[in-house]
């Protein structure tokens, strides 16, 4: 497998001959708002986001087989990549709900992801996950994430916007994946806490996941990130896991 970090959650995922864009924000730099509201590291000056550029053309981005959703926030899913992928194009959704949002959208081959889904031969299985920790939770609304199997390829899993929880690793315990990415900013508001994970959780699930690869995105790319890609790294390197958990800069790949 290749999984690319294109920018924040967006990631490309080439799986078994196939290519999936997860999590399309596809906007130019500065294209929305800031975020209200948030706690944040984000550099002083314009807090518009994305904001940051994508690190490589949008002809390249979205020339995938497949489009996984995990959720419908804008930092995952919005107006430009609405606008810029085909409409004819396969997407999943978490839930027939977010299923339906997407096809009033314009497109037309959309599928809720179940337990057992499968596409041209590989399995895409919906795991649990948490936004966040407490009352948040009923603001953050539901996610998922997603395993990927093929029995010529390793297994992936792709946790998408979670916390660490019971959930996240009862996912780990079930499907022992080889490989795990982990949306890593640690978010956060003036209140609520964190929204997905932070430099603790990821030591967590290196801890359920010894021998797994990690990688960790959503990263400095939208105003409420307040864990930093250099913080991530140096607290890596003391808990000496720099050779198990990655920390990619946007238009970095890592090949397994």
């Amino acid at each position: 497998m290749n999984i690319k970090q294109v920018r924040n959650a967006t990631i490309i995922v080439e799986y078994a001959g196939k290519r999936f864009l997860i999590d399309p924000m596809l906007a130019e730099k500065g294209a929305y708002p800031p975020m209200p509201n948030p706690a944040t590291n984000a550099p002083e000056g314009d807090k518009s986001i994305p904001l940051v550029s994508l690190p490589i053309s949008i002809e390249n981005i979205i020339d995938v087989d497949a489009v996984i959703v995990t959720h419908l926030h804008d930092d995952h899913w919005d107006d430009a990549a609405k606008e810029l992928l085909p409409k004819e194009i396969k997407i999943f959704a978490q839930n027939e709900a977010d299923a339906i949002e997407i096809r009033n959208a314009g497109f037309q081959n959309v599928e809720a992801l179940q337990d057992d889904t499968v596409f041209e031969g590989i399995q895409l299985i919906k795991t649990k996950g948490e936004h966040g920790r407490g009352e948040i939770l009923k603001l953050a609304g539901l996610v998922c994430g997603v395993v990927f199997k093929h029995p010529t390829e390793k297994t992936l899993y792709v946790a998408g916007d979670t916390v660490w929880y019971e959930g996240v690793k009862e996912e780990i315990d079930t499907h022992k994946p080889d490989v795990i990415v982990v949306n890593a900013g640690d978010n956060q508001f003036i209140q609520g806490g964190s929204l997905v994970m932070g430099k603790d959780d990821i030591y967590e699930v290196n801890q359920a996941a010894p021998n797994a690869k990690i990688i960790a995105v959503h990263m400095e790319a939208v105003n409420h990130w307040t864990l930093s890609r250099e913080e991530l790294k140096g607290f890596i390197k003391e808990k000496g896991i720099s050779s198990n958990v990655f920390v990619p800069t946007d238009g970095d790949s890592y090949s397994f």
